[in-house]
C-alpha cells in the first residue's frame, strides 16, 4: 500500500485542500470589502457596486482557463455563487423578476447574481419596469424570447415607454415536468393547469398521452403548481424550482415538444455598461413612414459594416396607428467605431431611433 493513496490518505488530503479554499474565499471575501471601501471614498454619488462587464469578464476567465474535470460551465457556476456572496458584503442587492416565486424568471435571476440576492416577485413584466425606475429595486428580470414560442409581446412594448435600459442578459434551458401532490391520484387526472406558453411548448406530449383532459392556463407555472394542491384529479407542469417550493412530485420529466427549448431573459437596470470585450446592442428603430424597401433602408448600414444582426422583431407602434417598429439586436458595443457609425447612419434614416442598452452577452 505504500505506493497506492489508501481512502483515507484522500480524505485528509481533501481536508487539507477544503482549509485552504476555505482561507482563500475568506480572503476574496475581504478584498471584496476592501473594494466597497475604495468606492465609497473616490465617488461622492451613487457608488456602483455591481459592475456587469466586470463579472463578465471574471466567469469568461474563469471558464477560460478551468482545466477539468469539471465542465467550464460548472466551475463558473461556482464562482458565480462565490462572487455574488462576496458582493452581498459590499452591498445587497435587490433583485425584482416576473413572479410569483418558482418561476422560470425567478430561476434565471439566481442563475444570473447567485443566490445571495433578494429576489423580489412581481406581478406583471410592465411592474418590473416600474420597480426598476423608481429605485424601488436595484435591478430587475424580464423573459424577452422563446426558442419555441417566440417574443415576449408584453415586454418589448414595455421597452418602448421605458427609461430603463438593458445591462445583461441570461439564457435558460427550460425543462417542463408534469407535477402532481400527494393527494393526486394519476389515473384519474382530468385538468392540467400551467401558463399558456408553457402549454403550447407541451403540446404535442399533452395531445400524445393526455388529449381529453381540459388544459386551463394560469398567471405563471408557479401559480399552476399552487393551484393543484387541494385538488385530487389536477396535474401541474411547471420547472424544477416549482415543484420544489411546493412540494410536488415529477410525474413526468422533460415534456416539453423541442429538448432545445429555451428562453432569454433580460436584465434591466438605470446605468450605462462598458465594454466587456464581448457585447451585445439593442435597440429600436421606427421609420419616418410606410414606404418600399423601409426594412432594407434599416438594415443595410449594418450589412456594410459586417455587423452580426442576432434578432429582429417588428411590434405595431403606439403612437400610430399601422406604423411598426423594429426591435434589433446585434453584437457589439456602441462604444465601438463601427457601430457608432452605423447608428449615426441609421438615426438620419429612421424618425426615432432608441439606444436600449449594450452589455454583456450571457456567459453561462
Amino acid at each position: 500500500m505504500s505506493e497506492k493513496l489508501t481512502l483515507e490518505d484522500i480524505r485528509q488530503k481533501i481536508d487539507g485542500l477544503d482549509t485552504q479554499i476555505q482561507s482563500l474565499i475568506s480572503e476574496r471575501a475581504r478584498c471584496a470589502q476592501q473594494v466597497a471601501e475604495v468606492k465609497k471614498a473616490n465617488d461622492s454619488t451613487d457608488t456602483l457596486f455591481y459592475r456587469p462587464e466586470r463579472e463578465a469578464q471574471v466567469l469568461q476567465k474563469v471558464m477560460a482557463r478551468n482545466e477539468g474535470p469539471l465542465h467550464p460551465e460548472e466551475m463558473a457556476r461556482l464562482f458565480r455563487e462565490i462572487m455574488s456572496a462576496c458582493l452581498a458584503l459590499e452591498h445587497p442587492m435587490r433583485i425584482a423578476f416576473l413572479g410569483p416565486d418558482g418561476t422560470f424568471t425567478q430561476t434565471a435571476a439566481l442563475k444570473h447574481f447567485g443566490h445571495s440576492v433578494q429576489t423580489v416577485p412581481i406581478t406583471s413584466i410592465d411592474e418590473v419596469f416600474r420597480e426598476v425606475e423608481a429605485g424601488a429595486v436595484n435591478y430587475g428580470v424580464v423573459p424577452v424570447e422563446n426558442s419555441t414560442e417566440g417574443v415576449v409581446t408584453h415586454t418589448a412594448d414595455s421597452f418602448m415607454a421605458s427609461t430603463v435600459k438593458i445591462i445583461g442578459e441570461v439564457q435558460l434551458r427550460i425543462h417542463h415536468h408534469l407535477l402532481v401532490s400527494d393527494n393526486t391520484r394519476p389515473e384519474s387526472i382530468s385538468r392540467i393547469y400551467s401558463h399558456q406558453q408553457t402549454l403550447a411548448q407541451c403540446r404535442k406530449w399533452l395531445d400524445a398521452h393526455y388529449p381529453k383532459a381540459e388544459r386551463v392556463a394560469v398567471s405563471s407555472n408557479a401559480e399552476a403548481a399552487r393551484c393543484i394542491k387541494g385538488e385530487w384529479h389536477s396535474a401541474a407542469i411547471a420547472g424544477e424550482t416549482a415543484a420544489e417550493l411546493y412540494g410536488l412530485k415529477k410525474l413526468n420529466e422533460c415534456i416539453e415538444d423541442n429538448p432545445k427549448n429555451s428562453t432569454r431573459f433580460l436584465i434591466i437596470g438605470s446605468e450605462s455598461v462598458p465594454r466587456s470585450g464581448d457585447d451585445k446592442t439593442s435597440i429600436i428603430a421606427s421609420m419616418q413612414r410606410n414606404q418600399s424597401g423601409a426594412l432594407y433602408d434599416i438594415l443595410e448600414p449594418f450589412k456594410r459594416r459586417s455587423i452580426n444582426l442576432t434578432r429582429i422583431e417588428s411590434r405595431p407602434s403606439q403612437t400610430d396607428a399601422w406604423s411598426y417598429v423594429f426591435f434589433i439586436d446585434f453584437e457589439g458595443h456602441i462604444d465601438d467605431a463601427p457601430i457608432k457609425d452605423a447608428l449615426a447612419e441609421l438615426e438620419s434614416r429612421v424618425r426615432d431611433l432608441k439606444l436600449l442598452g449594450s452589455y454583456p452577452k450571457a456567459v453561462l
